[in-house]
């Protein structure tokens, strides 16, 4: 299904992430005719281009990074332009409104404009509202949408605040809250496996689960973006938006129907069902970690505080690991164990559902944990693993798995995070986009954690290459549970 007749502009086109990913994710779905003929990208920024240099420059990155033919690729250049505009001065705007009514003739689009935010947070709340005055933000002619990248606010107080002036000049039908993570296949396959298999979802419950773990590792430091992260941390990162949604994938509710509205209604359900965490949970059921400098593989890396634009004396975490629970009838009693952080041992992103033991012990005192582990990336798949008999004399069990990855479907096109995103944007299908009041109480669960970071609470160390600090091993183990430690890949299959 290709998507509507439509303009998409992009404020900060002179930014990394349009040359990294949103180009490619636009070039991409144009070379397999997912795209309608009928567009046109306007790069917005400040930055002093026109649209041969604008068109010179996506096309140097899309040759850098993707599989392109002369041909693909010059004809979709040719769908690219560029509007140098002052993004701070709302006057500036108005060099946008002829632009635009331009290309809508051209390229017969019928008006229909999808805005995207690729700038730093300070403009998110400017630019709706410049867009306004110039009523660039009116659908008598045509869909107007905005896609907003995280992070949406620094805190409850000024998420809520931003919500406010957003919904100022634009309907929440209107505003798409970007989250990455949902555009991967293995997420929203976990939706699929979970309610189209009955053994599956009669299993899904505290009846049958004992844990939940859900990791987020990158085996990077900040690199380069030191500065930016220092104000950041994991927690705002990757907890708060990231893996916060991902638990809300693993435990919602079946929905009525699948649709936007029925499936965000059951993710902010899950939000509102987090057990609000107390002065004793962020005491004692959280870790807060900052790497320190190591040797990896013969090579010598930097702590935090020696990374490029952070300050000597930063309390900014890179690490954190978190127990929680939601209070509703199907996980009561289950603990939910999140944990992520950067310079561990492996980039991998994966939830493990660990059943219950059988009640009796027949074959073996040390019979295999029955677990589920879907692989977010790299390398997505999912993999059960269970107990079956040892070769040879007596009853000893042994873990096996049935492992399926996503690579083995060589046939099939399967779409980026930012390619099914934006696609989805197009066709107006917010169920993958994070709404209002799933935002807010997001924000309302974590607020704790930084009240805590603000009031002085522990930052622990932990040396860059290893899994973070010993205290998060004896958060876990205190209910005598382990981490999985993943590697970087899944097992092959044979």
């Amino acid at each position: 299904m290709q998507t509507d007749n439509n303009c998409i502009v992009i404020f900060g086109a002179s930014g990394d992430l349009t040359h990294r990913k949103l180009i490619p994710a636009l070039y991409n779905l144009f070379k397999i005719g997912r795209l309608n003929e009928r567009f046109c990208v306007l790069g917005v920024a400040r930055s002093d281009l026109n649209d041969e240099t604008f068109r010179q420059k996506m096309r140097e990155a899309l040759l850098n990074t993707e599989e392109t033919t002369p041909e693909t690729l010059e004809d979709f250049c040719r769908h690219l332009y560029y509007q140098a505009v002052n993004t701070s001065d709302a006057s500036d705007y108005g060099k946008l409104v002829p632009r635009l009514d331009e290309l809508h003739d051209q390229h017969q689009t019928c008006g229909n404009t999808l805005y995207y935010l690729s700038t730093p947070p300070s403009l998110y709340g400017v630019i709706p509202e410049c867009l306004a005055e110039h009523g660039l933000n009116k659908e008598e002619h045509g869909w107007k949408r905005l896609i907003v990248e995280k992070p949406f606010g620094y805190d409850r107080k000024t998420a809520e605040a931003l919500d406010v002036q957003i919904h100022r000049f634009f309907k929440e039908h209107q505003i798409y809250r970007i989250d990455h993570y949902l555009g991967k296949e293995t997420v929203q396959n976990l939706l699929v496996l979970r309610f189209s298999n009955g053994w599956v979802e009669s299993l899904w419950n505290r009846n049958f689960i004992d844990y939940v773990e859900i990791t987020g590792a990158e085996a990077i430091g900040v690199e380069e973006r030191g500065g930016y992260y220092d104000g950041s941390g994991a927690m705002r990162d990757m907890f708060q938006n990231h893996l916060l949604q991902v638990l809300a994938m693993v435990a919602m509710e079946p929905p009525a129907i699948i649709n936007a509205n029925s499936m965000r209604d059951e993710v902010a359900k899950v939000m509102h069902s987090l057990r609000p965490l107390t002065q004793d949970d962020v005491e004692h059921n959280l870790v807060l970690g900052q790497y320190t400098a190591a040797e990896i593989d013969g090579k010598e890396v930097k702590g935090y505080l020696q990374e490029k634009g952070v300050p000597a004396n930063s309390r900014t975490e890179t690490f954190m690991a978190l127990r929680c629970e939601i209070e509703n009838w199907r996980w009561a009693g289950v603990p939910f164990y999140v944990r992520t952080g950067k310079r561990l041992p492996a980039r991998v992103t994966e939830i493990v559902i660990h059943f219950k033991t059988t009640p009796h012990p027949v074959f073996s005192q040390n019979a295999p944990e029955n677990k589920l582990i879907i692989r977010i990336q790299p390398d997505e798949a999912i993999s059960m693993r269970f107990g079956l008999k040892k070769p040879g004399a007596g009853f000893e069990a042994k873990e096996v798995s049935m492992d399926f990855r996503y690579a083995d479907l060589a046939d099939d096109q399967v779409l980026t995070a930012y390619e099914r995103l934006l696609l989805d944007a197009m066709k107006g299908d917010a169920t993958l986009f994070a709404r209002t009041d799933a935002v807010h109480a997001a924000w309302k669960f974590v607020q704790p954690i930084l009240n805590y970071k603000e009031a002085g609470g522990r930052i622990y160390e932990y040396e860059a290459g290893t899994w973070g600090p010993v205290a998060a091993e004896k958060l876990i183990a205190k209910e005598g549970k382990v981490w999985r430690k993943p590697s970087g890949l899944m097992k092959k299959k044979v």
